[in-house]
């Protein structure tokens, strides 16, 4: 296996399809990362942005910024033909359509009618999330295991991946990332030192959770991956080679900042206690096999576990 880096992966490619233009939809922080990863004279990053006051920062970061919104589908227009590869990394609304729609994501829906008015892109990689399972008892799951979406969020998320399989299949080569919790001690929120710091509970052991991570530098590296890599109407699992519940996690990183351990609490207390949000994460429990990530993406995490990327 050999790590990815953008400059091989297009050297590696007729010269004909050198110079790409890659679009991303939803340029936060792993938007941002995937950016720095593929910058060159052979690759032109455009960025879709709602706000106008990012203009001036995406430019800075060498990010071509194009004022969009996908709330608004007739901003959108624009993009079609724009780009030869997209990452549309974007998440669905937080309360969905409304009425009896609250399933669907019109903004995915959005995207994907606007990339068909005129030329449609060579590749479209689309990071969903390892939620769209369900609760899964702690099992080892593969990319075949059917979806079971336990949440209206995820139920959002496995309506997006239908429209962009859809799309694949009027010609464009899409892939889709499921993706678990994302962390990095140089993202904002992005390790548990302030839930540490607040001693927010966990579970006790014989309640708690199996739970998946993968580093931001690795994720953005995984899209490189897919963009170029990535099979047809394929599903990989963006996620590290952790085997960790939840608890222990937050231990190991009470561990490696000189923070106390959090107090343990039975599910049953933790109920009453913690926030819903938090909760809904601690009522789901699975792990993830990332084998198609490493064999098929020939990516090489450069944090294959979360001890690692936390020291980073």
């Amino acid at each position: 296996m050999s790590s990815v880096s953008p400059s091989c992966a297009l050297g590696a490619l007729p010269s004909r399809f050198r110079r790409q233009r890659i679009l991303i939809v939803g340029c936060g922080d792993v938007g941002q990362r995937v950016a720095r990863a593929l910058q060159g004279p052979r690759v032109r990053v455009l960025a879709l942005t709602s706000s106008a006051d990012r203009v001036a920062s995406l430019r800075a970061l060498g990010i071509t910024p194009l004022l969009g919104n996908l709330d608004r589908a007739a901003s959108l227009r624009r993009l079609s033909g724009l780009a030869t590869r997209v990452l549309h990394l974007a998440p669905p609304p937080g309360q969905g359509a409304g009425g009896d729609d609250w399933w669907r994501d019109p903004r995915t829906v959005a995207l994907a009618r606007a990339l068909r008015l005129r030329s449609l892109p060579d590749a479209l990689v689309y990071a969903s999330t390892s939620g769209v399972y369900g609760d899964c008892g702690g099992a080892w799951v593969t990319e075949a295991r059917p979806v079971a979406p336990g949440t209206p969020r995820a139920q959002r998320r496995v309506d997006a991946e239908r429209a962009m399989r859809h799309l694949g299949r009027a010609g464009v080569r899409t892939s889709i990332l499921r993706v678990p919790g994302i962390y990095a001690p140089d993202r904002e929120g992005g390790t548990p030192e302030g839930r540490l710091r607040k001693g927010t509970p966990v579970l006790v052991a014989e309640d708690d959770v199996y739970t998946n991570h993968i580093h931001a530098d690795d994720l953005a590296r995984a899209c490189v991956a897919a963009l170029w890599r990535g099979a047809a109407q394929r599903v990989y699992h963006a996620c590290d080679d952790t085997d960790m519940k939840m608890g222990d996690y937050v231990d190991l990183a009470a561990d490696l900042y000189g923070l106390p351990r959090p107090p343990r609490l039975p599910r049953s207390t933790a109920q009453a206690e913690l926030p819903l949000t938090l909760l809904s994460f601690m009522g789901e429990s699975r792990r993830l096999d990332n084998t198609r990530l490493r064999r098929e993406l020939r990516l090489r995490l450069r944090y294959p576990t979360v001890a690692q990327g936390l020291r980073s």
